[in-house]
């Protein structure tokens, strides 16, 4: 039985953290033409999905432009044709940029929890099948007894069409395994978008569970910036828009991303990974992590903190 889940610091290492979206702010920032531009505004209008949740957490809505600490619920949907997919990676990051740092929380899929809007208790990932991207922010605000302002959608069947885009990425394996139909050798390994989705899928085999699973992604995701942001990809930026627009979402607004790259970039030198422990269990022949209220409450506290919540 599985017993516990355990979950940096130079610029070039933030982007892991936050993902496709901070690659469009890099690229908007250090300002490519107008039609780098023009394809980046167009790709964030793709990507741009409201959403209809306001967390009964805060008083008021936040203002990025007053540099005000604030949320994001970062969500890896493996969506397959047909398929609504389930959130198997759950990331939730608080930025405070008067504290210069970012807290990186890990959920594991298979926490159980409260299903906010369904009354009833359920591994955690199950929310957004269940209900969206609304049913996963109120599901982990009521986890975590904070607001989740914004969230990003990857959806990780889509993501090879992204490291294509980019020429391929390279990662550095710790394991050697196969999956899918391809062997991956300890050590470097370059991989095509067809590639580095089996890579990231493989979890069986991991001792790590979805721990190791949720590495593995978070290493194609830092090798499609590193590669986008690289001179070469530059003549690729239309198909990595393109891709970017059909395969991430979020309610963030141009605007907001452009407030984030202007007032909070300096934090991301400053990031924090924090764990969550929890035990093993089998309810009713299903198998559970189960996360002690102690625990709940410690993780709780310290992301309270770093957001300057009032308890």
């Amino acid at each position: 039985m599985r017993s516990e889940y355990k979950q940096g610091k130079k610029r070039r290492k933030w982007p892991k953290i936050v993902g496709s979206i901070f690659l469009l702010i890099i690229l908007a920032g250090l300002g490519y033409g107008f039609m780098i531009y023009k394809s980046l505004t167009d790709a964030v209008e793709t990507m741009h999905q409201p959403v209809e949740h306001k967390s009964d957490k805060r008083q008021e809505d936040i203002t990025l432009a007053n540099k005000e600490p604030f949320s994001v619920l970062m969500m890896g949907v493996d969506q397959r044709k047909g398929d609504k997919g389930r959130s198997d990676t759950m990331i939730v990051l608080s930025v405070n940029p008067n504290k210069n740092s970012v807290k990186m929380l890990s959920i594991p899929r298979d926490t159980r929890t409260e299903i906010i809007g369904k009354g009833f208790e359920d591994k955690i990932n199950h929310a957004y099948a269940f209900g969206n991207e609304e049913m996963a922010m109120a599901t982990v605000e009521n986890f975590l007894d904070i607001p989740i302002d914004y969230y990003l959608k990857v959806n990780m069947e889509g993501f090879k069409d992204i490291v294509d885009a980019v020429g391929g990425v390279t990662v550095n394996n710790s394991k050697a395994f196969s999956q899918g139909g391809y062997q991956f050798n300890e050590g470097p390994n370059n991989l095509n978008g067809k590639e580095a989705l089996a890579y990231v899928r493989m979890r069986k085999q991991d001792p790590e569970g979805d721990f190791g699973r949720q590495n593995r992604q978070r290493q194609i995701i830092q090798g499609v910036i590193k590669k986008g942001i690289s001179v070469n990809s530059l003549t690729n930026y239309d198909d990595i828009f393109e891709a970017l627009g059909k395969n991430v979402r979020t309610n963030m607004t141009f605007n907001e991303m452009k407030d984030i790259q202007k007032n909070y970039k300096s934090a991301a030198g400053n990031i924090e990974q924090m764990t969550l422990k929890g035990t093993g269990q089998t309810i009713n022949k299903v198998w559970y992590l189960i996360v002690p209220q102690e625990e709940q409450a410690r993780v709780q506290e310290e992301l309270k903190t770093h957001l300057e919540l009032q308890n």
